[in-house]
């Protein structure tokens, strides 16, 4: 078709064309009329929906960055972001040999070109299992049969020869995706027999927005502070025994490494955690667990953004489900089914993240030095972080074991804790210290913490000697606001 003659047939062409044209006219002359959607007519679930990490401060962050280009004066020259885990948009290198086999799925033309051969064979290898030999193919619902082959091969490494069914896993965009997908089958039920959800708090605000959005209950359940953000299966305990009250609770979620925390629960405690979950007959949603003699139904999840790739853009990831009803499976492939595939892009970066070079091939050597470059500066970086941020007053900051974040304490003076009514105290502690020092922060707020207590969440991810200006501006303003409210 000529595009121009269909573009006249458009509903979105005609209505523009329209509303330009006969401003003034209305439908059957009865005047202007209110419209279909509109607050009071929405989702009421969406208008639940809070997610802190694309929040009010990040909002006039981009504000203030806008004002600076047009020349806007300011204590500061740019605003530096370490609100969200984007570790290649804060300077991390990407993986050679990852972009090497993408650019080759990209452009099969490049096939012949000075390209490693492992690389090559790689990229051969996951565009002949492409419809029509192209990443512009839709794949099967679930993902590309090869590289499900290949994630199960990688668990069953991982987990010391415990043997991984293709069949039980689901590529995804992002891990994101699969959570609420997680969620989305386990909700059921009204009233008191409404599906409730136990996650940490603090915890990752995706998982209270998509309870949100599908009106199911959140059971919170605290980690300890003082033991370095331990789990405790006794709070457990106390959370499942409250919330049956009011709900019925079906799924355990546990965030591990810790987001926002960093912390990075025992082998022990996950074992602990496991047997509760069998034990109180909840459903088990986790980043990584170990599975030994405990039968218990679990959905496992990972992803390509984080870590040492940190391949945010590509939305790559997966989710295993063990000891799943088979009926229930049916309808979990169903429900993938519905948005077609994931990224094909991210399914393909997702096979080299479980299938890296191997001792024998010719790229192996720059994987091993770049990875572990990348990790050693994490660990570095994290390092700093604990230690300069415990030598200011009133800061107190817990080791980052894990993750990419610190979630600090913050003790602050009365005067601020009410200094504004409409704000929690984090967030207005944050919001001044964005527009005094140019510094982006996530309160703690917006994670969930114990009544009385404050945090502000920040990713370890900037260049090191722009991390170490973040944390010498943090420790300037917290001195100056401390005296300021004092």
């Amino acid at each position: 078709f000529h595009a121009e003659w269909l573009v006249g047939f458009l509903p979105s062409h005609c209505a523009r064309v329209f509303a330009a044209t006969k401003p003034n006219m209305t439908e059957n002359g009865l005047g202007h009329r209110e419209r279909v959607l509109n607050v009071d007519t929405m989702n009421p679930n969406v208008k639940r929906i809070e997610y802190a990490v694309r929040g009010p401060v990040v909002q006039r962050a981009v504000q203030i960055e806008k004002e600076l280009k047009e020349g806007v004066k300011k204590s500061f020259t740019e605003v530096i972001k370490a609100n969200i885990g984007d570790a290649h948009a804060m300077g991390q290198k990407p993986i050679t040999f990852f972009r090497q086999v993408i650019a080759l799925c990209v452009y099969p033309d490049l096939l012949e070109d000075k390209f490693p051969e492992d690389a090559k064979n790689r990229a051969r290898r996951i565009l002949q299992a492409c419809g029509g030999g192209s990443l512009g193919a839709y794949s099967a619902s679930s993902g590309i049969e090869v590289i499900r082959q290949d994630v199960a091969k990688y668990i069953e490494k991982r987990d010391s020869g415990i043997p991984s069914n293709p069949d039980d896993i689901y590529l995804s965009t992002g891990a994101s995706d699969a959570i609420v997908t997680m969620l989305k089958l386990l909700t059921a039920g009204e009233g008191k027999t409404r599906t409730g959800v136990m996650i940490p708090i603090p915890q990752y605000p995706l998982y209270s927005a998509a309870l949100a959005e599908l009106a199911a209950v959140q059971i919170s359940y605290y980690l300890d502070e003082d033991k370095c953000w331990s789990l405790d299966v006794g709070e457990l305990r106390r959370a499942v025994k409250a919330a049956r009250e009011h709900c019925n609770p079906r799924a355990l979620c546990i965030i591990n490494p810790g987001n926002p925390t960093g912390q990075v629960q025992n082998r022990q405690c996950i074992e602990d955690v496991i047997r509760f979950a069998a034990e109180e007959h909840l459903f088990l949603m986790a980043d990584e667990v170990y599975q030994d003699n405990v039968v218990v139904e679990l959905a496992s999840f990972h992803s390509t953004s984080k870590c040492y790739m940190g391949e945010c853009g590509f939305r790559g990831g997966y989710m295993e489900v063990i000891n799943m009803d088979p009926e229930v499976k049916l309808h979990l492939t169903k429900l993938v089914s519905v948005r077609l595939c994931p990224s094909i892009p991210g399914q393909a970066l997702l096979d080299l993240v479980v299938n890296p070079p191997q001792p024998d091939e010719p790229s192996y050597a720059t994987f091993i030095k770049e990875r572990t470059a990348n990790l050693h500066i994490l660990s570095e970086k994290a390092k700093m972080t604990e230690q300069v941020l415990n030598t200011v007053p009133g800061i107190h900051c817990n080791p980052v074991q894990g993750a990419m974040y610190t979630f600090p304490r913050l003790t602050l003076p009365e005067k601020a804790i009410n200094a504004e009514q409409e704000q929690a105290p984090d967030m207005f502690y944050c919001m001044k210290l964005l527009e005094e020092m140019g510094i982006c922060l996530v309160p703690g707020s917006g994670f969930g913490q114990r009544d009385g207590t404050y945090h502000f969440r920040m990713t370890i991810l900037p260049a090191t000697e722009k991390l170490k200006i973040v944390l010498e501006k943090i420790r300037e303003f917290h001195k100056r606001f401390t005296e300021e409210f004092s």
